[in-house]
């Protein structure tokens, strides 16, 4: 047979694949990180079955809620840094068998401990979801990164307005365990991400004394915010104030000895990367200590359903939707000020109903408008950081940031535990409103732009 050259025609010439356009891409990243938000809002519907089905108070299912908090965190930062040296495919192909094995545990507990320890496994695999979408949003291209921050934003909206429903709809039709576990939701995006990957790890070793001390510390913190509300004895509670003060002051020499350990010093020096983080701190811990908080008021107070809990949330969560698709598409001072916007009204309307006394559409419109606040600080300070991080950086960066993200929304769902006892739930909302108004005041403090520039 004649050769295609010998018949004149031109020899076969290889084609590149078409790149993912920048809707597809926010799409994948969406589905890779939304399902996360599904191991708060989801599972804060479903905390009055878990405690009835487990005979569990509130002070102990608060924790369903706070150790997917504090081991999602960690996740995050942990396989930010091992996407960093390793490359993002090995951390989500490891962080993908962490947060199967950690459903499978969800699924067969036979009591709350067992339960609440599959929730530390299944959150430190969804804490690699969120670290591989992170470290890959931070390497797009800066010039289509607006534009795939606005369908990202629209996407994990999304995810946020659908979450309370289908907790809602998974608890009632199948059982509160499927609601726990549907972070796992994330797996089959795995694949589809992985062709998003342009660039192998760094091979630098990862610092584990670090990591270790920072996951000491914070686990350390939100053990002793629950002491009094857990009954430990007062010697106990020192020994773990110690153990704070040693970590914490641990974790600082290893920063000054160490200034590309896991935790760079360049990252912590930034005084943008801690305002960022406060911010997200003010949000999330409102969030999660309303999802703790208000479900399980609209059940024994009004007499809700946890299917009427998440219908009636759908609508509101809907409206973050449309402000972080608005917002991706904005600069980032005025992301800033519509972030701010929803922070103020969340934290005066749930201020308002713990007054009160907790009116019913009350705490539905201030858990919803949190809910869009969370949607608009992935947005606004995702976009912000990643432009602002070094490039070498910015998986470990981002990953801290979302720890500290995290492990606030643990302090918010530790400090309503704690004082729900005392307090009751209702009075407990004026105490979570103070997160989100001080989120909505870091959120309009001027940063200076780092000395080097955007996209180092």
């Amino acid at each position: 047979m004649s050769s295609p050259s010998a018949l004149g025609q031109p020899p076969a010439v290889a084609v590149d694949p078409a790149p993912i356009g920048p809707f597809s891409t926010a799409v994948r990243l969406g589905a890779l990180f939304g399902p996360a938000v599904f191991g708060v809002t989801a599972a804060g519907v479903a905390l009055p079955k878990v405690a009835a089905a487990l005979h569990a108070g509130p002070v102990a299912v608060a924790w369903v809620l706070t150790a997917h908090a504090l081991a999602l965190g960690i996740g995050t930062a942990v396989f930010g840094r091992l996407a960093d040296s390793w490359g993002v495919r090995v951390s989500l192909t490891v962080g993908s068998l962490v947060l199967a094995a950690g459903a499978l545990c969800c699924l067969a507990a036979p009591n709350l401990g067992v339960l609440i320890a599959g929730r530390l496994v299944l959150a430190a695999g969804s804490g690699a979801m969120t670290s591989g979408c992170l470290a890959l949003l931070a390497t797009v291209d800066p010039a289509r990164r607006a534009r795939v921050l606005a369908t990202y934003g629209g996407v994990m909206a999304l995810f946020a307005a659908g979450a309370t429903l289908i907790g809602g709809v998974a608890t009632t039709w199948l059982s509160w365990r499927v609601t726990l576990v549907l972070p796992a939701l994330s797996l089959p995006a795995v694949p589809f991400c992985l062709g998003l990957v342009t660039r192998p790890g760094s091979r630098r070793p990862v610092d584990v004394v670090g990591a270790a001390l920072l996951a000491t510390a914070a686990a350390s913190l939100l053990l002793l915010i629950q002491a009094p509300a857990l009954g430990l004895p007062g010697t106990v509670a020192a020994v773990i104030a110690a153990v704070l003060a040693l970590s914490s002051a641990g974790l600082v020499w290893q920063v000054l000895r160490r200034g590309d350990g896991f935790v760079p010093r360049p990252v912590v020096g930034d005084a943008g990367f801690w305002i960022a983080a406060a911010i997200g701190v003010g949000v999330y811990g409102g969030l999660f200590a309303a999802m703790y908080a208000v479900p399980q008021i609209l059940a024994r107070t009004h007499g809700w359903s946890v299917l009427t809990v998440g219908a009636a949330l759908l609508p509101g969560a809907v409206v973050g939707a449309v402000l972080s698709r608005m917002a991706g598409g904005f600069g980032a001072r005025t992301g800033r000020w519509l972030l701010a916007g929803a922070a103020t009204v969340t934290g005066v309307i749930v201020a308002v109903a713990g007054t009160v006394g907790g009116g019913a559409w009350l705490l539905v419109a201030g858990t919803s408008l949190a809910l869009a606040s969370f949607a608009l600080t992935q947005v606004v300070l995702t976009g912000e950081m990643s432009a602002r991080l070094p490039l070498p950086l910015r998986g470990a960066g981002m990953g801290l940031l979302n720890l500290a993200f995290f492990v606030g929304g643990g302090v918010g769902s530790a400090v309503a535990g704690a004082l729900a006892p005392s307090m009751g739930l209702s009075r407990v909302l004026v105490v979570v409103a103070c997160f989100p108004l001080a989120a909505a005041v870091l959120a309009l403090t001027p940063v200076r732009a780092p000395k080097s520039g955007p996209e180092r």
